[in-house]
């Protein structure tokens, strides 16, 4: 059964870190293309990083330089550090396959306050 269990979101202030965590279950996970995505409130969702088989990685320009994204194939997680917060950062987090979604988790909220 595939699923995807996000987590490591919280409250932070603008400027801080968080770290988030997805654990993937029921697909070769060191074969495929994985990403975080986010949504905003009221707003649609969007990819925000990505990272190949091979570990190389895409970020979208509103987080470049500030998050980065990484893998543990053995452990099956896939991870998003994020540095240098700020107000716009604001919703929930998630992660999926890049090539073909995969069903959607719960996503991890996270909120930055001023």
């Amino acid at each position: 059964q595939v699923q995807l269990v996000e987590s490591g979101g919280g409250l932070v202030q603008a400027g801080g870190s968080l770290r988030l965590s997805c654990v993937v279950s029921g697909i070769s996970f060191s074969l495929n293309r994985m990403g975080w995505y986010r949504q905003p409130p009221g707003k649609q969702r969007e990819w925000v990083a990505s990272i190949a088989t091979d570990g190389s990685v895409n970020y979208a320009d509103s987080v470049k330089g500030r998050f980065t994204i990484s893998r543990d194939n053995a452990k099956n997680m896939l991870y998003l550090q994020m540095n240098s917060l700020k107000l716009e950062d604001t919703g929930v987090y998630y992660c999926n396959r890049i090539l073909g979604f995969l069903p959607w988790g719960q996503g991890t909220q996270v909120t930055v306050s001023a």
